[in-house]
């Protein structure tokens, strides 16, 4: 069992979703310690992109204020080095293909395993393509993380067979934001992937408060939120660390309800 599916072993999991460096990584690096203290059972570290296509409004804020203030991958690297003291759940990152290209994905993927980043999710690498990184990423014990759309379809099957590290089920078309309500028929979806893995699946876009949380960790093995909470950071800076972590708190609480 990779260290990925033993953070799903324990329960349902809730996993936030954060953009490195906004608005410094002095704060990225309270808050990330904020949601583990407070129930994250894995962090997903968002690392900017000048054009990161599958993010909505509040994503797209968080990315260009983190690049302004001179955030770069390497200070990233730095940020989970000085994270891996005292962190021990599994961390990934989520980024876009062109980060890890213009960065040289031998030399990203190789960092990854060193400081101890335990996966990899790029939203705009089509599944037909991840040859591209997943020898680089299976060399180095990196899991390269697969997501599932409501409009994967005949692939789903496929995608789930292939998944490693757990399946990053996104809830409804378009780009990640909050929303009142989530329309599309999940459970079927992953009933198709449990025919076809045992590896975890976790729901993401959309999710921002404890119902939608409960009820999606109901039909799959976890919640993933992002953009409710940086909407927090955007909202106390600085000061984020306190108000993610009750935030935190309240959504694991809400997933640790689902028998």
């Amino acid at each position: 069992m990779s260290k990925i599916q033993a953070a799903f072993a324990k329960g349902k999991a809730f996993i936030p979703f954060i953009t490195c460096g906004d608005p410094d990584l002095e704060t990225t690096a309270a808050v990330v310690r904020a949601a583990v203290e407070n129930g994250a059972d894995l962090v997903e570290l968002g690392i900017p992109f000048s054009d990161p296509t599958a993010e909505g409004p509040v994503i797209q804020a968080a990315n260009l204020r983190a690049l302004t203030g001179g955030v770069t991958t390497d200070k990233i690297f730095g940020l989970v080095r000085d994270l891996r003291r005292d962190v021990k759940v599994p961390m990934v990152f989520m980024t876009y293909a062109n980060v890890v290209f213009s960065y040289g994905a031998e030399r990203f993927i190789s960092t990854c395993r060193e400081i101890d980043i335990d996966g990899l999710i790029l939203p705009d690498l089509p599944f037909e393509e991840k040859e591209e990184f997943l020898p680089l990423c299976r060399q180095y014990g990196v899991d390269l993380i697969s997501l599932v759309a409501p409009t994967s379809e005949n692939r789903i099957a496929r995608i789930a067979e292939e998944a490693e590290g757990f399946l990053y089920l996104v809830s409804s078309l378009g780009v990640t934001g909050t929303r009142s309500e989530i329309k599309t028929d999940l459970a079927s979806i992953v009933e198709v992937v449990r025919q076809h893995t045992a590896i975890p699946c976790a729901i993401g876009f959309g999710i921002s408060i404890p119902e939608q949380a409960k009820k999606m960790a109901g039909l799959s093995d976890g919640a993933i939120v992002g953009s409710a909470i940086i909407k927090l950071i955007a909202q106390y800076g600085r000061d984020a660390a306190e108000p993610v972590g009750a935030y935190v708190r309240r959504m694991k609480q809400a997933v640790s309800l689902v028998e």
